[in-house]
């Protein structure tokens, strides 16, 4: 295997208090950009452009130093940490959100150092387009570029949004936010209404479902590891995220896309998001291990493997 890639991770970096049935965990480590960043450190070099306060822990710092990510381009500012506080459901797939401050990462301007700009490949965490549009012009030569989005910016920044779009290789979105672009319910019609927006690949998230990669003309459905405990799914499909763009960056040696490299990739993704449900914040992967991830890549092809035989 050839040496990888390194991805340039740009987002949020956050202080997360989690309530669920069982437990309430306050101000751990999270953000988009967490998420991503350590879940790709398992597969290539990361490097992280994100904002946080003068009263980030440095125990979270020490962590992302851990995990051998760039933090070079996190930003440390006078003020307080961006913080999100929510509440789940008693079955963990609603989630309310009980109070946002974005506080420092509000003026969030991305700076990226010299070796950031460099980098090959890229994944614009959820912010604001504009931000994203001004991430990429600062990226010398971009190899493949993903990014992520919300509702907050389809509605309210759509033409910035667009023009993103029409600079990437990958969008990842949930079901909501891909009807909501796409103005269409139909989930494969909305996937072909938004490649035309620019993205050659959609790849739709449905939390517990799986996850939907539209490559083309082609279709894959990753299913979602069926997990006995799930504890804490925030952050999961950052996770996602991090394991996608990270398998890439580990495996693609430059040329075309292949399919079935695109597949695997999407495997990887839902392997650390399902990780990532076992504990809250971050918590599972400071003990995970390459041996656990091989083991839970290989589990997936027992999901829906099944003989080449006639239905008769």
């Amino acid at each position: 295997m050839s040496h990888p890639h390194d991805l340039l991770v740009v987002g949020s970096v956050a202080l997360d208090s989690v309530e669920t049935v069982s437990a309430f965990r306050e101000e751990v480590l999270g953000g988009s950009a967490s998420f991503v960043s350590v879940a790709a450190s398992f597969f290539c070099p990361v490097r992280l452009v994100a904002v946080v306060g003068d009263d980030f822990p440095p125990e979270h710092v020490a962590y992302l130093e851990e995990r051998g990510i760039d933090i070079e381009g996190l930003q440390r500012q006078a003020g307080r940490t961006f913080r999100w506080r929510g509440r789940y459901s008693s079955d963990l797939n609603h989630r309310t959100t009980l109070d946002t401050q974005l506080n420092v990462f509000a003026g969030f301007r991305p700076e990226l150092p010299p070796a950031c700009r460099r980098t090959g490949l890229v994944f614009l965490a959820n912010i604001d387009p504009t931000l994203q549009l001004e991430v990429l012009s600062q990226v010398e030569r971009p190899l493949i570029v993903g990014m992520d989005t919300m509702n907050f910016w389809i509605e309210g920044s759509r033409a910035a949004l667009e023009r993103v779009l029409q600079r990437i290789d990958f969008l990842l979105l949930n079901e909501e936010e891909a009807r909501l672009l796409s103005q269409d319910h139909n989930l494969s019609r909305a996937a072909r209404a938004i490649q035309r927006l620019g993205p050659t690949n959609v790849v739709v998230k449905r939390g517990d479902a799986g996850a939907l990669l539209f490559h083309g003309e082609q279709v894959f459905a990753a299913p979602a590891m069926p997990l006995s405990e799930v504890v804490d799914p925030t952050g999961a499909g950052d996770a996602f995220a991090g394991g996608f763009m990270g398998y890439l960056a580990r495996t693609w040696t430059e040329g075309p896309l292949d399919g079935r490299l695109l597949r695997r990739a999407m495997i990887c993704g839902s392997t650390m998001a399902s990780f990532c449900c076992e504990d809250f914040s971050l918590d599972r992967f400071r003990t995970l291990q390459m041996d656990q991830i091989e083991e839970r890549f290989s589990a997936f092809r027992h999901l829906t493997h099944f003989e080449d035989l006639t239905i008769t």
